[in-house]
């Protein structure tokens, strides 16, 4: 599939998405929210992936919604609406587990439906939408010098595309009004200390330290078991802890019958690397 204002390519099993405005900080746009959503859709599904890496073009993540499709939503004095393009049939119906399009619907939930595990590599500013963005990946990689920031209440606007439910699960309720409330400009490093990513690192280090953590996922996990792993986690904040053991036990003995199982057995008997199943 050609693409206008992404890139997208898959090497040793690792799918790298690459936002591709880097004259605009890669600010954010219909078309390129069309874009990313058919490309995780396309390598989501692609046995040729087990890993997908998100980053930006240049010295920016993502700078936030581009200012001129917000300024047309100011003059009009409503949300701008979705394009007419925007795809709302992502689906990862075959994936193994617990399938989460009911419980999280809007612009990015398909991401945390996604059977593959998604890594943010933010190498530069990550402001307003291209922090949802973020958000919504699985794993967050940062320069230590990548500023931050929410946006939303210095431009009039409130926490969207459901960043309140999200944020104080990932960072607590302090530090998620902190930077809500205020808006200020945080840095990668801050960002890791709340809890906000994974680890900052150098900015010069970041994208080998982020490839070293895809292809170790890609070559030594099991995609099935990374698939429904992630789907548990994210289904489990709408669980009580009996339906969550529930489904684990569930789960537990649908791994005891597939293929993967048996080959991490035999793998770590025979002292080799798996040959896990695509999925």
């Amino acid at each position: 599939m050609n693409y206008e204002q992404i890139r997208v390519s898959i090497d040793q099993s690792v799918a790298t998405v690459t936002l591709n405005r880097p004259d605009k900080l890669n600010a954010w746009t219909p078309q390129m929210a069309n874009e990313l959503r058919r490309a995780i859709g396309e390598v989501g599904c692609d046995p040729e992936c087990r890993v997908i890496v998100i980053t930006g073009e240049g010295r920016g993540f993502c700078a936030g919604a581009d200012m001129s499709g917000l300024q047309g939503a100011a003059d009009a004095g409503v949300a701008s609406k979705r394009p007419a393009s925007y795809s709302d049939d992502v689906s990862f119906s075959s994936a193994p587990g617990p399938d989460l399009q009911a419980n999280y619907p809007g612009r990015f939930g398909y991401m945390f439906n996604c059977p593959k595990p998604i890594i943010a590599a933010i190498n530069g500013p990550c402001a307003g939408i291209g922090l949802i963005l973020a958000l919504y990946s699985d794993l967050r990689f940062a320069a230590e010098d990548a500023k931050f920031t929410t946006a939303f209440a210095a431009r009039g606007l409130i926490a969207e595309h459901g960043v309140a439910w999200l944020l104080p699960r990932l960072v607590g309720e302090a530090h998620a009004l902190d930077i809500l409330l205020s808006a200020r400009k945080f840095t990668g490093s801050e960002a890791e200390q709340i809890g906000l990513l994974n680890k900052a690192l150098p900015s010069d280090d970041l994208m080998a330290h982020v490839g070293k953590i895809a292809r170790n996922l890609a070559v030594n996990a099991s995609p099935r078991s990374m698939a429904v792993m992630k789907r548990q986690i994210r289904i489990a904040y709408h669980q009580s802890f009996a339906e969550s053991l529930e489904m684990a036990d569930a789960e537990m003995d649908k791994s005891f019958g597939a293929p993967d199982f048996k080959e991490g057995v035999q793998s770590f008997v025979d002292r080799r690397p798996p040959q896990f199943q695509d999925i």
